[in-house]
C-alpha cells in the first residue's frame, strides 16, 4: 500500500458531466490505499481460505423478481459485447449481455477461465464482494473523497491524473476505449494486467481506466459540500440519475464508482478522469467494475 498525506483539494469538475459539480474544497486525512487493483490470483486467495461466495454465483430468489420467466433466474453476470458497427448509445443493451454462468473465475461466460489472467484485476464483484474481501484482509474500502485525491496524484485541478491534454504525445496514459465505441477497439480491448500502465504522482497504478473501482460512499446526483444538509442516499429522490435504468427496482441503492474503464471512450463515455463517478446498484457486478482497498494512516 501506498500512505497518501493528508491535505486539501478541489474535488470535482465543471467541465464534464452533471454529477460531477460543484467543484468544491475538501480536507482529507491521510490514508493509505493500495498501490494496484485487486487481482484474480489476491482474490482467488481470499476464496479458496474462507470459501466465499459471490453474488453472481448465488441462485436468485423468484420472489425478488416478479413477473420475471423463472427460467431466466440464473446464476450470472453482465458482459460487455462489443457491437458489430454502429449502435444507439443511448441504449447500453447494445452491447451489455446477461450472461449466465458468469463470474469473477469465468469473467466471459462459461468455458472462460481466468488461468491467463491472474494479474488482471479481479471483476464481476459486487459491493458486498468486495467488502467481504477488504474485511478479511483487515482493511475497507476507500471513500469517494480518498479515492479522488488519491488519482490526482497530486495535481490538484488538473482533467486527467497525468495533466490537462488525453493523449500527450498521441500515448495513452490509461487502458481506454481507442477508436469507436462500441465496436471499432484498438487499445487492449478488455483489462489489462495491473500496473500496465504509468503510475501516477504518488505512484498508484490504473486509478483512472482498467477498471471501475467501488467506493463505500452512497451515490447522489451531485456532490454534497459539506454545509450541504445530510441526505440518505438509499432513498429514490437521490436516485433520479439512475432511475430511468432500474425504474421497477428503486428501492436498491447505489454506491459510487469511481475511475473509469477500458471501455470510456471519449466519443461515449469520457471517464477516466480522477473526477469522474458513476452509480451503481450494489448488487450488480459486470465485466468492468473491480476495485482496491484503503486503510487508515
Amino acid at each position: 500500500m501506498v500512505l497518501i498525506d493528508g491535505g486539501s483539494f478541489l474535488m470535482g469538475s465543471d467541465e464534464f458531466y452533471p454529477d460531477e459539480r460543484p467543484v468544491h474544497e475538501r480536507d482529507v486525512r491521510s490514508f493509505s490505499i493500495d498501490r494496484y487493483e485487486v487481482t484474480n490470483e489476491q482474490y482467488a486467495e481470499f476464496v479458496d481460505s474462507t470459501g466465499y461466495v459471490t453474488v453472481a454465483e448465488r441462485e436468485l430468489d423468484p420472489a425478488a423478481f416478479p413477473g420475471a420467466d423463472p427460467a431466466s433466474l440464473v446464476p450470472g453476470s453482465m458482459v460487455f459485447t462489443p457491437s458489430a458497427g454502429p449502435v444507439d448509445l443511448n441504449d447500453w443493451r447494445n452491447w451489455w449481455t446477461w450472461t449466465p454462468g458468469a463470474f469473477w473465475r469465468r469473467p466471459f461466460g462459461p468455458g472462460s477461465s481466468i488461468a491467463d489472467r491472474m494479474q488482471h484485476p479481479v471483476v464481476h464483484v459486487a459491493f458486498e464482494d468486495a467488502l467481504a474481501y477488504a474485511g478479511w484482509a483487515g482493511l475497507r474500502l476507500p471513500t469517494e473523497v480518498e479515492h479522488e485525491y488519491a488519482a490526482r496524484g497530486g495535481l490538484d485541478g488538473a482533467r486527467f491524473a497525468w495533466g490537462e491534454e488525453i493523449y500527450p504525445d498521441g500515448t495513452a496514459q490509461a487502458n481506454s476505449w481507442l477508436g469507436r465505441f462500441p465496436y471499432d477497439n484498438q487499445g487492449v480491448g478488455g483489462t489489462a494486467p495491473v500496473g500496465s500502465y504509468p503510475a501516477n504522482g504518488y505512484g498508484l497504478y490504473d486509478m483512472v481506466g482498467n477498471v471501475w473501482e467501488w467506493t463505500s460512499d452512497y451515490y447522489t446526483p451531485r456532490h454534497l459540500r459539506l454545509s450541504d444538509k445530510p441526505v440518505d442516499a438509499g432513498k429514490r429522490q437521490n436516485l433520479l440519475a439512475t432511475a430511468s435504468a432500474q425504474p421497477e427496482f428503486p428501492e436498491i441503492a447505489r454506491r459510487v464508482l469511481k475511475g473509469g474503464s477500458h471501455l470510456c471512450s471519449p466519443d461515449y463515455c469520457l471517464r477516466f478522469r480522477p473526477a469522474a463517478r458513476s452509480p451503481q446498484a450494489e448488487d450488480t457486478g459486470m465485466s468492468h467494475i473491480g476495485f482496491r482497498c484503503a486503510r487508515d494512516a
